[in-house]
């Protein structure tokens, strides 16, 4: 990773616009995602949504010598899952759909799981805790505090609803460069780890397993994709986020979650 740098209020303008094309990419795939769409076809809307409707840049494809636009998670894959024009999403499935958008240079990067068609009762609540994770953490965002305080917050979080914190994976700064410093740890101690000063931008983005914490990786096309080690099911949300001098600002906020922002915050 780069060094993490405290962006300019210029810089931050570019960020709040990347991060809003990004919100708009997992507002606008949410229409296709149905039992007997395939994860590759999840990619090509969004590539053309990105190039064709927001005349901006697939951030993640090349990325790594990664070849697609988007991340697709089904199921037991924690993060990294690789579209496929021969899987196809069934009823019951969960999807996290991984997205990161370029524009004039900078950044924006965001994760939503997806639920497709009705899906188990077990499989919504982990659903809705690990999206409840993510707000915890965000929540903990401010001047003076500490990445542990975040870290710390969204364990927390995951472990009184009887859920793990995967450690292999972290969320980063990103701004120029989609990984900068620092690394955002999903999991720590309050008061632990860097202090967060206005001006700097990161991701937190949890993965969060029904099961243990334990992952293996699978190597498909030399790509690494994670799976859960007991089979179980792993969700994942993620946001791009800016410290304020009060507080936070989420850069891919979607307008489906404003309401609920509004009334946690």
């Amino acid at each position: 990773m780069s060094p993490m740098l405290i962006k300019t209020p210029e810089e931050i303008e570019k960020m709040r616009i990347a991060g809003h094309l990004t919100s708009k990419v997992l507002e606008a795939v949410a229409s296709i995602i149905k039992p007997g769409i395939t994860t590759a076809e999840i990619d090509v809307f969004c590539e053309r949504y990105i190039v064709d409707t927001l005349q901006a840049i697939p951030g993640s494809k090349g990325q790594y010598g990664y070849p697609y636009c988007v991340n697709t998670s089904v199921n037991k894959v924690v993060c990294h899952g690789m579209p496929s024009s021969t899987q196809v999403l069934e009823n019951g499935d969960i999807v996290n759909v991984d997205v990161t958008v370029i524009k004039d240079g900078y950044y924006g990067d965001s994760s939503k799981t997806f639920s497709v068609g009705k899906v188990a009762p077990h499989a919504q609540r982990l659903v809705e805790v690990t999206q409840q994770c993510l707000y915890e953490g965000i929540k903990a965002v401010k001047p003076d505090a500490t990445l542990g305080d975040i870290g710390h917050a969204i364990q927390t979080h995951a472990e009184v609803n009887g859920y793990s914190v995967v450690r292999e994976y972290c969320g980063h700064g990103i701004g120029k460069l989609m990984h900068e410093e620092p690394q955002v740890l999903h999991y720590g101690f309050p008061g632990k780890g860097l202090k967060l000063q206005p001006g700097m931008t990161f991701t937190i983005e949890p993965m969060i397993n029904q099961g243990k914490a334990a992952i293996k990786s699978i190597t498909r096309n030399n790509w690494t994709i994670a799976v859960t080690a007991d089979r179980r099911l792993s969700a994942q949300w993620e946001h791009t986020i800016l410290v304020t001098e009060t507080g936070f600002e989420i850069l891919t906020l979607r307008e489906e979650e404003k309401e609920t922002v509004k009334n946690l915050f």
